[in-house]
């Protein structure tokens, strides 16, 4: 039973760092590097304290910036309508077309990755949608002193 625990810790400290560093790859490549970063950061933060004093200001402010988001009818449009760009720009990347005439650099350098980029644009249009759907069904409607208290108490 002591094996497992320990496997258990080993494995979910092993996920916490490899999520680290791809979330820290992705912020510089298509995808969700800040919510792999703050994934992986959240499964360190189980052991190690410089962790935990790192998510929990940013867990704070994703929540504060969620509830923000769905006060009004125009912020939450502008998020569908971000979504459904991310999401043809991901289609788009797919699918590869011939560079444009203003692109300097050769057409094999045009839209790098293909498919596999596409694809992680769109799962990254996929997250926002549910974020946003979370964000209305948790905190719209509510007044922004709710929130702040509910953000304090936990």
């Amino acid at each position: 039973m002591r094996l497992l625990h320990h496997g258990k810790a080993l494995a979910l400290e092993v996920l916490g760092w490899i999520m680290v560093l791809l979330g820290i790859a992705a912020i510089f490549l298509p995808g969700p590097g800040l919510l792999l970063l703050f994934g992986g950061l959240a499964l360190l933060s189980q052991r190690y304290e410089w962790a935990r004093r790192r998510v929990e200001p940013v867990k704070d402010a994703a929540l504060r910036t969620a509830a923000q988001g769905v006060q009004t009818w125009p912020r939450i449009a502008l998020s569908l309508i971000g979504v459904v760009w991310l999401a043809g720009l991901g289609v788009v990347w797919g699918l590869r077309p011939p560079a444009p005439d203003w692109w300097p650099l050769r057409e094999s350098w045009w839209l790098l990755g293909g498919w596999g980029t596409g694809a992680t644009l769109i799962f990254s249009a996929l997250i926002a949608l549910a974020t946003i759907v979370y964000s209305f069904r948790r905190f719209r409607g509510r007044p922004m002193a709710d929130v702040e208290r509910e953000i304090a108490e936990t």
